[in-house]
Protein backbone atom coordinates (compact mmCIF):
# COMPACT_ATOMS: atom_id res chain seq x y z
CA UNK A 1 0.00 0.00 0.00
CA UNK A 2 1.34 3.42 -0.88
CA UNK A 3 1.54 5.81 2.04
CA UNK A 4 0.83 9.52 1.85
CA UNK A 5 3.46 12.18 1.42
CA UNK A 6 4.28 15.19 3.59
CA UNK A 7 1.74 17.10 1.46
CA UNK A 8 -1.12 14.87 2.60
CA UNK A 9 -3.61 16.84 4.70
CA UNK A 10 -2.95 16.73 8.44
CA UNK A 11 -6.24 15.66 10.07
CA UNK A 12 -5.03 16.18 13.63
CA UNK A 13 -7.77 17.95 15.56
CA UNK A 14 -10.60 16.56 13.43
CA UNK A 15 -13.47 15.38 15.62
CA UNK A 16 -14.78 12.18 14.09
CA UNK A 17 -17.84 12.31 16.39
CA UNK A 18 -19.05 15.19 14.21
CA UNK A 19 -18.13 13.49 10.92
CA UNK A 20 -21.17 11.87 9.25
CA UNK A 21 -18.89 9.40 7.40
CA UNK A 22 -17.23 8.15 10.59
CA UNK A 23 -18.44 4.89 12.12
CA UNK A 24 -18.52 3.61 15.68
CA UNK A 25 -16.10 0.73 16.17
CA UNK A 26 -14.54 -1.37 18.92
CA UNK A 27 -11.21 -3.15 18.96
CA UNK A 28 -11.62 -6.90 19.17
CA UNK A 29 -10.20 -8.37 22.41
CA UNK A 30 -7.26 -9.98 20.62
CA UNK A 31 -4.07 -10.39 22.64
CA UNK A 32 -1.01 -8.29 21.88
CA UNK A 33 2.52 -8.85 23.10
CA UNK A 34 3.85 -6.10 25.35
CA UNK A 35 7.26 -5.14 26.62
CA UNK A 36 8.16 -2.01 28.56
CA UNK A 37 10.87 0.33 27.30
CA UNK A 38 14.04 0.45 29.38
CA UNK A 39 15.03 3.74 27.74
CA UNK A 40 13.66 6.27 25.28
CA UNK A 41 13.68 5.38 21.59
CA UNK A 42 11.75 5.17 18.33
CA UNK A 43 9.44 2.45 17.01
CA UNK A 44 8.98 2.15 13.27
CA UNK A 45 5.20 1.69 12.91
CA UNK A 46 3.54 0.78 9.61
CA UNK A 47 2.70 4.47 9.17
CA UNK A 48 5.96 6.06 10.28
CA UNK A 49 8.36 6.45 13.22
CA UNK A 50 6.92 7.20 16.69
CA UNK A 51 9.07 8.21 19.65
CA UNK A 52 8.56 6.73 23.11
CA UNK A 53 9.87 7.33 26.63
CA UNK A 54 11.44 5.00 29.15
CA UNK A 55 8.68 2.97 30.80
CA UNK A 56 6.24 3.26 27.87
CA UNK A 57 4.56 0.12 26.58
CA UNK A 58 5.77 -1.28 23.26
CA UNK A 59 3.04 -3.38 21.66
CA UNK A 60 3.24 -5.99 18.90
CA UNK A 61 -0.03 -6.92 17.19
CA UNK A 62 -1.31 -9.99 15.38
CA UNK A 63 0.41 -9.13 12.10
CA UNK A 64 3.75 -8.20 13.71
CA UNK A 65 2.92 -4.48 13.61
CA UNK A 66 4.46 -2.44 16.43
CA UNK A 67 3.46 0.74 18.20
CA UNK A 68 4.22 2.51 21.50
CA UNK A 69 1.72 3.76 24.09
CA UNK A 70 2.51 6.01 27.04
CA UNK A 71 2.52 4.07 30.31
CA UNK A 72 -0.42 5.82 32.01
CA UNK A 73 -2.58 5.49 28.91
CA UNK A 74 -1.56 1.84 28.52
CA UNK A 75 -2.37 1.00 32.15
CA UNK A 76 -5.84 2.53 31.73
CA UNK A 77 -6.59 0.89 28.37
CA UNK A 78 -5.11 -2.64 28.56
CA UNK A 79 -5.45 -5.60 30.91
CA UNK A 80 -3.11 -8.58 31.28
CA UNK A 81 -4.06 -11.96 29.83
CA UNK A 82 -3.30 -14.67 32.41
CA UNK A 83 -0.72 -15.79 33.34
CA UNK A 84 0.76 -12.31 32.65
CA UNK A 85 0.87 -10.13 35.77
CA UNK A 86 -0.03 -6.45 35.37
CA UNK A 87 3.04 -4.32 34.82
CA UNK A 88 5.20 -7.14 33.47
CA UNK A 89 6.01 -8.07 29.89
CA UNK A 90 3.63 -10.53 28.29
CA UNK A 91 0.18 -10.81 26.70
CA UNK A 92 -2.42 -8.05 27.14
CA UNK A 93 -5.75 -7.16 25.57
CA UNK A 94 -7.54 -3.87 25.07
CA UNK A 95 -10.33 -3.08 27.51
CA UNK A 96 -13.62 -2.41 25.69
CA UNK A 97 -13.72 1.08 24.21
CA UNK A 98 -15.99 2.47 21.52
CA UNK A 99 -14.04 4.65 19.08
CA UNK A 100 -14.83 6.60 15.94
CA UNK A 101 -13.26 5.42 12.70
CA UNK A 102 -13.39 6.63 9.12
CA UNK A 103 -12.01 4.88 6.06
CA UNK A 104 -10.19 7.48 4.01
CA UNK A 105 -10.30 7.77 0.23
CA UNK A 106 -7.07 9.72 -0.18
CA UNK A 107 -3.68 10.01 1.54
CA UNK A 108 -3.74 11.81 4.88
CA UNK A 109 -1.62 12.33 7.98
CA UNK A 110 -2.19 12.69 11.71
CA UNK A 111 0.02 13.54 14.69
CA UNK A 112 0.40 11.04 17.55
CA UNK A 113 2.31 10.47 20.76
CA UNK A 114 3.99 12.76 23.25
CA UNK A 115 6.22 14.23 20.51
CA UNK A 116 3.41 14.79 17.94
CA UNK A 117 5.07 12.43 15.45
CA UNK A 118 3.46 12.66 12.01
CA UNK A 119 2.03 9.39 10.70
CA UNK A 120 1.06 8.91 7.05
CA UNK A 121 -2.06 7.08 5.91
CA UNK A 122 -2.95 6.00 2.41
CA UNK A 123 -6.21 5.72 0.50
CA UNK A 124 -8.25 2.94 2.09
CA UNK A 125 -6.61 3.23 5.52
CA UNK A 126 -8.76 4.01 8.57
CA UNK A 127 -8.35 7.10 10.73
CA UNK A 128 -9.27 6.03 14.28
CA UNK A 129 -10.03 8.50 17.08
CA UNK A 130 -9.65 7.06 20.59
CA UNK A 131 -10.33 10.33 22.40
CA UNK A 132 -9.81 14.07 22.08
CA UNK A 133 -6.64 14.60 20.00
CA UNK A 134 -5.82 10.89 20.32
CA UNK A 135 -5.57 9.20 16.91
CA UNK A 136 -4.24 6.20 15.09
CA UNK A 137 -4.05 4.96 11.52
CA UNK A 138 -4.96 1.36 10.73
CA UNK A 139 -4.50 -0.27 7.31
CA UNK A 140 -7.76 -1.61 5.82
CA UNK A 141 -6.89 -5.31 6.08
CA UNK A 142 -5.66 -4.96 9.64
CA UNK A 143 -8.73 -2.91 10.59
CA UNK A 144 -11.02 -5.70 9.34
CA UNK A 145 -9.11 -8.23 11.51
CA UNK A 146 -8.81 -6.15 14.67
CA UNK A 147 -11.92 -3.92 14.82
CA UNK A 148 -15.64 -4.51 14.60
CA UNK A 149 -18.02 -1.84 13.32
CA UNK A 150 -20.90 -1.30 15.72
CA UNK A 151 -23.39 0.35 13.40
CA UNK A 152 -24.24 -2.80 11.46
CA UNK A 153 -22.19 -1.87 8.42
CA UNK A 154 -19.24 -3.69 6.94
CA UNK A 155 -16.02 -1.92 5.99
CA UNK A 156 -16.96 -0.71 2.52
CA UNK A 157 -15.12 1.43 -0.01
CA UNK A 158 -13.18 4.38 1.35
CA UNK A 159 -14.82 7.76 1.77
CA UNK A 160 -13.34 10.75 0.03
CA UNK A 161 -11.82 13.47 2.19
Amino acid sequence: MTRGTDRAPDLTGRDLAADPLARRARKRPLPVTVEFAASAGVVQTLEGPVRYRAGDALLTGIAGERWPIGRAKFDAAYEPVPPTIAGTAGAYRRRPLVVRARRMGAPFSVRVGHADDLLQGGAGDWLVQYGRNDYGIVAAGLFAQTYELLDGETPGPPASR
